[in-house]
């Protein structure tokens, strides 16, 4: 028990450390050379309103008493952000970050969910450098700018449900469709799922991303894209920038690693160095202990004609190996 409390300790006091060290580089990219007067006068006017707004409704709150002073102040922060995002140009600053937080943050809620529903602690990264999985990034910038634009124009909350769920449909089904095409891999199915609809779709799952959507537009995404703001600073946007260039290199290397593997499975060798290269850095091993969850080629579960999934006689899946697990 004594060991337990200490390394909660410890662990609260390493993440504790690390909010500050993200804090001050903030604050650090916040004060270099000023972009153009254009860029910098739209961000410091959309601040500036919002902050006028918040003053108004802190000073009116301050005539209220008890509980009614506290949903006061909570209300005058929501006027705010508000009257911010009534004035915020979204773009790609925004885009970039919203990625790089998305694929972290979904990736950890999965190794959790999977950790506490069934028990597994296999690595799902989606990348092959760093802790992402651009699944859910992309989905957190398809919900963003959806979201973004429905406020704009007044949506009703099964507005916004509705669209969440066919953008989250869509999703998925170009990107297990896309992993099964182009590399002969299957990351996830719903083909045990008696609501299926696709392979990579089921209506549970549309409801799920419904009511994620709904959340996120009327919850996550104000306060997320007011505290990332806009761009006033040369630092923020080199910053920024670096961080695009490496996911996009990330993807890329992903790419071209899973479209060696499915060259090899083919009994094709390498055309040139950089392909020798992939070959030896990232082999079969490699491939296998980096995304555990993934199925390549005999790894997969075999379907029949009806589109649904065959068991053995101990109800197993049967891969197309031929064998069963």
């Amino acid at each position: 028990m004594f060991l337990s409390l200490i390394f909660v300790a410890f662990l609260f006091a390493v993440i504790q450390g690390f909010v500050r060290v993200v804090v001050f580089f903030w604050e650090w990219l916040s004060r270099g050379d000023r972009l153009g007067e254009e860029r910098v006068e739209r961000a410091e006017i959309a601040l500036d309103q919002s902050e006028d707004v918040l003053e108004r409704e802190l000073a009116r709150a301050e005539r209220k008493r008890g509980l009614g002073r506290l949903f006061a102040r909570w209300h005058a922060s929501g006027e705010a952000i508000d009257e911010y995002l009534d004035h915020l140009s979204l773009g790609w600053y925004q885009a970039v970050i919203i990625f790089f937080l998305g694929s972290m943050a979904g990736l950890l809620i999965e190794e959790v969910w999977m950790l506490v529903s069934a028990g597994l602690t296999e690595s799902r990264v989606g990348l092959v450098w760093g802790p992402f999985s651009p699944l859910y990034g992309l989905g957190a910038v398809l919900l963003t700018w959806m979201s973004f634009h429905l406020r704009a124009h007044g949506a009703a909350g099964w507005q916004v449900f509705l669209v969440s769920a066919v953008v989250g449909g869509v999703l998925e089904q170009l990107a297990g469709w896309s992993m099964s095409t182009f590399f002969d891999a299957e990351s996830w199915t719903y083909l045990h799922l008696p609501d299926h609809i696709t392979q990579w779709v089921a209506w549970r799952f549309l409801a799920a991303w419904g009511v994620l959507g709904l959340v996120w537009c009327r919850v996550v995404m104000p306060r997320l894209l007011y505290q990332i703001g806009m761009p006033t600073t040369r630092r923020q946007a080199v910053f920024v920038t670096l961080v695009a260039v490496y996911l996009v290199a990330d993807v890329a290397m992903t790419l071209a690693c899973f479209d060696r593997k499915a060259e090899r499975d083919a009994g094709e060798p390498p055309s040139n160095a950089f392909e020798q290269w992939v070959d030896t850095n990232y082999n079969d091993e490699f491939i296998s202990s980096r995304f555990e969850n993934l199925k390549i080629g005999g790894e997969r579960d075999l379907v029949d004609a009806d589109g649904n999934i065959v068991l053995d006689e101990s109800g197993r899946a049967v891969t197309r190996g031929g064998e069963g697990k």
